[in-house]
């Protein structure tokens, strides 16, 4: 299955054919460009348009037993197509886009906060990253520094490492308890800045293309989880008076 949202986060519709309808309901494509699960994102929801019309509602996407096994999982009631037969992918462009400028959110307050990540989650509205960290810090300040980088407009864009690359350079890797995984002879950077000025870190999410796209955010909460754990919120809009 090739996941057409590694090299274009951007594209939102696009044509597969079904290659398998597995026991669960699940629907397998040869290509896909619905996000599954993973790292902290959610995974796609949108519909399959099928040659006579018909639509089937995806209310998820998750990966199988593998990240390369990606599965489209409909909603309940749904038309059930057979393999062979090709249909039209349309994903939720509006969360996703939403979950793109987050994730991206969340890469910046890396480069803000440069403390080991314990945990994180993306969803629409509301973000959180953990932090290994002890420091007291201000909440303000941290949205300042946070705003100051999305209206700088950096590009962001990806690039491809070898695994020997990353052993080489293991402080690319952020998050203290999660690791890239191996065996694919490659790892994916998002890269933030020219020339990757400003950040880079593995990851196969979805992000925007350049930090002004993320719009107005701020840090709603800084909370204390733990003697050395601080648990941030971010979300989006200005920071409320």
């Amino acid at each position: 299955m090739k996941a057409l949202f590694v090299e274009d986060a951007y594209l939102s519709t696009a044509e597969a054919r079904v290659t398998t309808v597995r026991e669960d309901g699940g629907i397998m494509l040869d290509q896909t460009c619905f996000y599954a699960t993973s790292g902290g994102q959610p995974g796609d929801t949108g519909f399959l348009e099928r040659t006579n019309g018909e639509k089937i509602i995806i209310a998820g996407t998750v990966t199988g037993e593998s990240k390369s096994e990606i599965i489209h999982i409909p909603a309940p009631g749904q038309p059930v197509p057979e393999a062979g037969e090709g249909a039209v992918m349309h994903i939720d462009w509006e969360r996703r886009y939403n979950l793109m400028r987050m994730h991206t959110a969340c890469h910046l307050l890396s480069v803000v906060c440069p403390y080991p990540i314990t945990g994180a989650a993306v969803s629409e509205t509301d973000s959180r990253i953990d932090f290994d960290m002890s420091e007291t810090i201000d909440k303000a300040e941290v949205t300042a520094k946070l705003m100051e980088l999305v209206n700088a407009n950096h590009p962001i864009f990806t690039q491809w490492i070898s695994e020997d690359d990353l052993a080489a350079n293991p402080d690319l890797v952020k998050s203290k308890n999660v690791r890239p995984p191996r065996g694919q002879d490659r790892i994916r950077l998002v890269c933030i800045g020219e020339g990757s000025a400003i950040d880079s870190q593995p990851c196969g999410g979805t992000h925007v293309s350049e930090t002004a796209e993320v719009g107005e955010i701020h840090i709603g909460k800084i909370e204390k989880k733990g003697r050395e754990n601080r648990r941030f919120r971010i979300r989006f809009g200005p920071a409320p008076d």
